[in-house]
């Protein structure tokens, strides 16, 4: 169905022509998946994109390759004949499905959009169209939900909004780019699971790019392994994961993560909590009226939790989207107050500190989120974000600033040189280095990490959990780890908390949930996770 064959792109930089993807052939027959794996930067999505013409041009240039597609050349094509093929012929999941669905218009007109433009049928059609793809794709309530706004479904619930409208012009390939990124594990099983009965049912050709090789050796026929733009190796499924034949395929199968946590726990159980926690209840009210605001609904976000943690201890919290960890790690930290209960650190109540008194107290207890690029400034250098906190707690002063950040950079691998450089001249790997940098900058004694390895490919993600892992064995560090990754939190995690719906599920050591957990709802989280 389609053979891309010698295709070459580069980017025009101020350095000069930057090669995105050399060299690359590959082919795609009809009813089969081909899996792209790679690290981020490895020039999958370029080498894609390049196909339905989505490279912007400048910077991106296609300097060699053919892509024929039942026999004709998408490269050569004029924009409108591609523009007949895309969404018709080849449709396209995008990663990140908020930023891909329009947030001014509902979904039922966007769904619309799409039909007419490829068919001609009237708007009430496209409608009838448009309801039976979300039946397809498992949205329940279609009737009503079909005049929403993306803002108004959960994250599995756009990307399932997303495949329905690369799907509904009935194309003949699908190219799913990242689509389980930023889902938790049940959600991403449900949209695994359907897009694979979808392809089997419609018989679909698709090319799944992920840099998760759990997901691509649960979804693919056939594996390309991409590496800084170049093909490494490429062959069936069953045959790159247990024969790889190349040293970079080999590299990216040993990051995954399937042990225990290697370093033993620091925590003394003899000794009192170090952080407690009791009866903690946090609430978002939805507000409403056209003059007068009065209450229309009250959802507790968290729901009468109570833990300990005692110091020298990484303790997990999992669960899925909107179960309530990060809204937990977020009331610890007083970016989220709480109505009712007592948040302890080494005796003193959180809860009632003044800002003041907060302000001080803060020293003690940091926070690393989910996306360094958007907690990071983007305005300030690293030494800038690095030596802000110094400063502002009085630990540095302007001539011992520097050397101090130098050692930050030289805790979390990071290059001196880049001390000046700003966060878009980094990767996700090293933005995420960074905002660790700043979080132990203070010397805190507890840090709440919110699913700070999320994004991130497979190989980085392993480097920044051992960096983790030695630097709560260096400072002594104290941690509360929010995740959805189970694999993640039995690598890194001495004990763990399961959350649903706000409140606590079942508790134990790491170990132990993994080998016997309890509850039905542990259970469906375990027997999530991919396997590869």
């Amino acid at each position: 169905m389609l053979t891309v064959k010698n295709l070459r792109i580069a980017f025009n930089t101020r350095n000069g022509a930057s090669l995105a993807v050399e060299d690359l052939s590959f082919e795609v027959k009809a009813g089969e998946v081909l899996g792209i794996v790679g690290e981020s930067g490895s020039g999958k999505s370029v080498a894609c994109y390049s196909l339905l013409g989505l490279i912007p041009s400048p910077p991106g240039n296609i300097e060699n390759g053919s892509a024929l597609f039942l026999g004709k050349d998408l490269l050569g094509m004029s924009e409108t004949d591609l523009r007949n093929i895309r969404g018709r012929k080849i449709s396209m999941i995008f990663q990140d499905p908020m930023t891909s669905l329009n947030p001014y218009m509902r979904v039922s007109d966007q769904l619309i959009e799409t039909v007419m433009q490829h068919h001609d049928i009237s708007k009430q059609e496209a409608r009838k169209r448009s309801i039976d793809a979300l039946v397809e794709v498992g949205i329940r309530d279609v009737e009503k939900r079909i005049d929403h706004y993306p803002h108004q479904f959960s994250g599995g619930m756009r990307q399932r909004v997303m495949i329905a409208m690369a799907l509904i012009s009935e194309p003949e390939l699908l190219i799913a780019d990242e689509p389980t990124t930023a889902l938790d594990v049940s959600v991403q099983a449900q949209i695994l699971k359907l897009i694979k009965n979808l392809q089997r049912s419609r018989n679909l050709a698709v090319i799944f790019i992920t840099h998760d090789l759990g997901v691509a050796a649960q979804m693919a026929d056939h594996i390309v392994v991409m590496e800084k733009g170049k093909l490494v190796e490429q062959g069936k499924t069953e045959d790159i994961f247990s024969n790889p034949t190349q040293p970079y395929t080999r590299k990216l199968l040993s990051a995954v993560l399937t042990t225990a946590k290697p370093t033993p726990c620091l925590s003394d159980e003899t000794q009192p909590p170090f952080l407690e926690i009791k009866n903690l209840q946090a609430n978002f009210s939805q507000f409403g009226g056209l003059f007068f605001k009065r209450l229309i609904n009250t959802q507790k976000a968290v729901d009468d939790i109570s833990l300990t943690i005692r110091r020298g201890e990484i303790l997990g919290v999992v669960g899925e989207s909107g179960s309530g960890k990060s809204t937990l790690g977020r009331t610890i930290m007083r970016l989220v107050e709480a109505q009712s209960g007592k948040v302890l650190l080494e005796g003193q109540n959180l809860l009632k500190l003044s800002d003041a008194d907060l302000k001080r107290a803060r020293r003690d207890f940091q926070m690393i989120f989910q996306d360094p690029y958007a907690s990071l400034n983007p305005r300030m250098t690293v030494f800038d974000t690095l030596a802000e906190p110094l400063l502002t707690h009085g630990l540095a002063t302007r001539k011992t600033v520097l050397d101090q950040v130098n050692q930050l950079l030289d805790d979390v691998g990071l290059d001196r040189q880049s001390v000046r450089k700003y966060p878009h001249e980094f990767s996700g790997g090293q933005r995420q280095r960074i905002a660790i940098a700043r979080a132990i900058s203070l010397k805190p004694k507890l840090i709440i990490a919110d699913e700070p390895v999320s994004a991130l490919d497979v190989t980085i993600r392993a480097q920044i959990l051992k960096l983790l892992l030695e630097l709560t064995q260096k400072h002594q560090l104290t941690m509360l780890f929010i995740s959805h990754d189970m694999s993640v939190v039995r690598y890194l995690c001495d004990r763990v908390l399961v959350m649903q719906n706000g409140r606590l599920v079942e508790e134990g050591k790491t170990e132990a949930i993994f080998a016997a957990p309890r509850e039905s709802y542990t259970q469906q989280l375990l027997a999530a996770i991919p396997k590869l």
